[in-house]
């Protein structure tokens, strides 16, 4: 038994994984630019949200995501405005952000009337020939999304390391004087990076609503997207660390409900708590040993003003 449950586990683990990998290589993205990315709760609610209006209307998973994708980046517009151009508090827009979806979500969940409307999802698809192994072999049938989320982190780690445009992105974010010295227009690749991250953060939403739950329910992230942003800090602003972090978290969240099926009884609120009291866990780790100072964007959370030229 205790070995079943042990591969049920790790089996498991990717699926709750995701949502956080997702989420926290698109906050990558948006604070690389210099951008501090605060409204990844409210960005995935809007994902989900999104992702099962369009399950429910189209029923193909693959174009539901992608129209979650667009929600979230046309939701981030807005907070785009009020810190890149109006230069608004970026930590104030962030949290205001997550209100406001909150809010939103909630009230066009309720009125179209999607509330536990299931779905169907992605089915699982085995990874050939490791999936014939015995055993282990479980642990290779994942839905596409899962292999999906590998060859997006390798692009986008390859972006950031191999690319003159990659390079263009984290300058904007390190010196953005220097960069506009240089010719390169920090407004726009700030807007763009906002965009495109908030696009990822919206697919770790869908991820949760289209894939994995296979339903709405208002308030269903439940604080993924703050552990998406304490997750950046502790992987230092690196997307192969991201991941690995979010495999732990997933690990942790993923053992919950074995250790139910197992028969240990644990208090509900302790359940609750364990993912936060990890996350502050993981922050106090990296605050006491020093470590992602160097790693911080220079210029995160600045606005830039660009001086006008005689």
């Amino acid at each position: 038994m205790s070995g079943s449950i042990m591969l049920n586990w790790l089996a498991s683990t990717p699926d709750f994984a995701v949502p956080y990998a997702l989420a926290a290589l698109g906050l990558i993205i948006c604070e690389r630019a210099g951008v501090l990315a605060l409204g990844a709760e409210g960005l995935m609610l809007v994902g989900a949200l999104a992702g099962i209006g369009a399950q429910i209307a189209i029923g193909q998973p693959a174009v539901s995501l992608v129209l979650a994708m667009l929600a979230a980046s046309v939701v981030s517009v807005l907070f785009a405005v009020m810190v890149i151009w109006l230069r608004v508090n970026q930590v104030i827009a962030g949290l205001a952000l997550v209100f406001f979806c909150q809010g939103l979500t909630a009230l066009v969940g309720s009125m179209a009337d999607w509330t536990n409307h299931a779905t169907e999802g992605i089915g699982a698809m085995a990874l050939w020939p490791l999936s014939l192994l015995p055993v282990v072999g479980r642990l290779f049938e994942q839905n596409a999304m899962v292999w999906l989320t590998l060859p997006i982190f390798g692009a986008v780690a390859w972006f950031f390391a191999r690319t003159s445009t990659g390079l263009r992105l984290r300058a904007v974010g390190e010196n953005p004087q220097a960069a506009d010295a240089a010719g390169i227009r920090v407004t726009a690749w700030r807007f763009a990076a906002v965009l495109a991250g908030s696009a990822l953060v919206g697919l770790a939403g869908a991820y949760i609503s289209v894939v994995s739950t296979k339903l709405w329910i208002a308030g269903m992230t439940g604080g993924r997207g703050w552990i998406a942003v304490g997750l950046v800090i502790f992987a230092r602003w690196s997307p192969w660390k991201a991941l690995v972090g979010a495999l732990l978290f997933g690990c942790i969240e993923a053992l919950i409900p074995q250790l139910a099926a197992a028969g240990v009884q644990l208090p509900q609120y302790f359940v609750m708590m364990t993912p936060y009291a990890v996350t502050l866990g993981v922050m106090v780790w990296v605050a006491l040993s020093r470590r992602g100072a160097d790693e911080e964007p220079g210029a995160l959370g600045q606005p830039y003003v660009r001086e006008e030229r005689r």
